[in-house]
């Protein structure tokens, strides 16, 4: 079973879509025989270098502090059933991503992609740390089994910004206009965090529609 991932690291609902995936992958018994592969999508590619107030960025977006809340109370609840505590009020700053992409890239020629896009998602919303600098991410890289010193060199070159553009790109070439968005064996699409069993069903139509592949060649 292979398993894309488009998904932005200051998304909730992509850190609730994973815990509701594994949960699925998990009752379904293709956890063993599945491989992820994240990939970027940037919801405000347009972010400053520098991020902004993530309160101020949340509240013109939403249209109020009344809204942003409300939203994000939403967002606790869900999160608080898959095991996650977010901590909305420890983030001070909603960042730009890219470079969080381009360290979700490098980890995965590392083999540990999986474990740094966790450790993203965890920094981010139960710690509130900043993941929009070098040297934040680079910390963050280390709690993974990557080398900082080697994270470093590669977040302060231009390495990977073709690749991530690209992987973008691929992305809105398949229509996606949120996230998080998968696509199980390149052909059942799933939009958004939904419940484990409908990922259970949707697993198993992966699988079926391979079958049948391999029984008409």
């Amino acid at each position: 079973m292979q398993i894309e991932i488009y998904s932005d690291v200051v998304c909730p609902w992509c850190f609730i879509g994973k815990r509701r995936l594994e949960q699925a992958l998990e009752t379904s018994g293709y956890a063993q025989q599945t491989h992820i592969a994240w990939r970027p999508f940037q919801l405000n590619p347009t972010m400053p270098k520098e991020g902004m107030d993530r309160r101020v960025y949340l509240d013109a977006k939403f249209g109020g502090t009344e809204a942003r809340r409300a939203i994000e109370e939403r967002v606790a609840k869900a999160g608080e059933a898959v095991g996650i505590v977010f901590a909305f009020d420890r983030i001070e700053r909603t960042p730009n991503t890219f470079d969080a992409h381009r360290l979700i890239w490098f980890a995965e020629q590392q083999g540990c992609q999986d474990e740094a896009v966790e450790a993203l998602f965890h920094s981010y919303f139960t710690k509130g740390r900043e993941i929009g600098n070098l040297d934040s991410l680079a910390g963050i890289a280390s709690d993974c089994r990557l080398n900082r010193e080697e994270v470093e060199l590669f977040l302060s070159s231009g390495r990977a910004v073709q690749e991530v553009r690209a992987e973008e790109a691929a992305g809105h070439r398949l229509g996606i206009r949120g996230v998080p968005y998968f696509v199980l064996n390149g052909s059942i699409s799933i939009s958004g965090a939904q419940p484990p069993d409908i990922f259970v069903s949707a697993l198993e139509q992966a699988e079926e529609t391979v079958r049948k592949r391999k029984e008409g060649a």
